[in-house]
């Protein structure tokens, strides 16, 4: 990862090429340019076979500045930096402050590629490019350009850890409406990245974030529990309640009470009759199997599940 700083100071992370994947690229438009230059070539001699050893030789100096010099800068200036080589490796050719090359990037680089790619079979251009410390060759360095890779593998995706079986549904009674969206963002970012940080750090932001967390709830957390486990299983009853909002959940009713199918979106507590605690399903039941994950299931199975946090003393 290479850093560089825009003009208006703006930090980018670019990946250099280095030498193998340039050169393949190079190599796939050495072969398609070679290919079009002997196919002009030969038309030429097929056009003008009438002509003096003079003007035939004037024609075949023009073919070749023109289909191995400009063919190569007007494809660069044109796609603004990506060739059919570099188009096939994944590369691209950007100035040093990370925007796309223009017309007089491209004719410095091709006007050195004439001496140190074909001139020297582009040895030169392995030497340049292995010495610099990313990976330019002489025509970068002078027309203030880079070869970066483009097609960079995408990193994993982040994932919050489960929380543990024994906390699943003890949070269902919280107050969840004060606590803010940042709040939010940074309990899931800790929980994401918590396995890459130091022990104590991780302990001290949890307890930070725990302490956030019931101060917005209004009830304190809980001493049995770990920080970092009480901020998981919060998160999960958020999650099982958002779900239920989102989807419904529908519960068994008691036994006895009919064949009538259970609402698709239980009633809140406050709302419910005085009769309705007996002829319906429980928002709190509702919750519990809303927000019962996988890993629950997993342990009634006979596996017990990995969650990364383990029960207190």
């Amino acid at each position: 990862m290479n850093e560089l700083v825009t003009g208006d100071a703006v930090v980018l992370g670019l990946r250099p090429a280095r030498l193998p994947s340039r050169a393949l690229a190079l190599a796939i438009d050495l072969v398609v340019a070679w290919a079009a230059y002997f196919l002009v070539s030969f038309g030429i001699v097929l056009a003008t076979g009438s002509l003096d050893d003079a003007a035939a030789t004037a024609l075949s100096i023009a073919a070749f500045l023109l289909v191995l010099v400009g063919l190569p800068i007007a494809v660069e200036t044109l796609s603004h930096g990506r060739s059919l080589g570099k188009l096939a490796c994944g590369l691209r050719v950007v100035r040093d402050d990370g925007g796309p090359i223009r017309f007089r990037h491209a004719l410095v680089r091709g006007a050195m590629g004439v001496v140190e790619i074909l001139a020297s079979f582009g040895v030169v251009a392995c030497i340049a490019s292995l010495v610099s410390a990313r990976g330019r060759r002489i025509g970068d360095v002078f027309a203030g350009t880079l070869v970066v890779r483009e097609r960079v593998p995408a990193a994993p995706l982040a994932t919050l850890p489960p929380p543990p079986p024994w906390l699943v549904g003890r949070f269902t009674e919280l107050d969840l409406s004060a606590v803010p969206d940042d709040l939010w963002l940074a309990v899931r970012q800790y929980l994401t990245r918590m396995g890459q940080l130091d022990a104590a750090v991780s302990w001290s932001m949890a307890e930070r974030l725990a302490g956030d967390l019931a101060a917005r709830t209004g009830t304190p957390a809980p001493r049995d529990v770990p920080p970092a486990a009480y901020l998981a299983a919060v998160v999960n009853e958020r999650q099982a309640r958002d779900a239920s909002r989102t989807f419904g959940a529908a519960a068994p009713g008691p036994a006895g009470a009919g064949t009538s199918p259970a609402p698709a979106f239980a009633p809140p507590a406050a709302e419910a009759g005085p009769g309705a605690s007996g002829a319906g399903p429980k928002p709190d039941a509702v919750r519990r199997d809303a927000a019962e994950p996988a890993q629950d299931r997993a342990a009634d199975a006979g596996s017990p599940p990995v969650t990364g946090f383990s029960p207190p003393a």
